[in-house]
């Protein structure tokens, strides 16, 4: 059963990261007017969205590759949770330096700190299963 509820929470967050990165790269004005909080970040650069629309979109296949292939998935996942984590802090830090106001922490919660943390769960389930399953190389293990 946990095994079930890890696999779909990646593959739920693995379509998410892509439908965002494809929006990003596809529509980068559209995405930077859509998206709640981000005109207030600074101004639009089409170049720099179409950037983190790319690592969306790695996020996204690293995230959906895992899900189906084992072998794969610890280090896919960790990779994914490792930029995910990175961008959340970054987010806190905004807000710490007083860039964006503590309300953003509560704006961005469910699509910036609750991916981070759900990978992170991920990740630490697909290490288990891995030494479990003993998919993991010797070393590792």
């Amino acid at each position: 059963m946990l095994k079930t509820i890890c696999i779909w929470t990646a593959i739920i967050l693995g379509i998410g990261a892509e439908a965002n990165g494809l929006f990003m790269l596809w529509s980068p004005g559209d995405w930077y007017l859509a998206v709640p909080g981000v005109t207030t970040t600074g101004p639009f650069n089409q170049h720099f969205i179409r950037d983190i629309g790319l690592i969306f979109l790695f996020v996204g296949t690293s995230l959906l590759v895992g899900a189906f292939r084992p072998q794969y998935r610890v280090l896919l996942w960790t990779a994914a949770t490792l930029w995910l984590w990175g961008h959340a802090l970054f987010h806190f830090w905004e807000v710490a330096v007083g860039i964006c106001g503590p309300d953003a922490i509560a704006r961005d919660f469910p699509a910036v700190t609750l991916p981070a943390i759900l990978t992170a769960l991920l990740s630490i389930w697909a290490i288990a299963d891995a030494r479990q399953t003993k998919t993991l190389p010797a070393s590792t293990l």
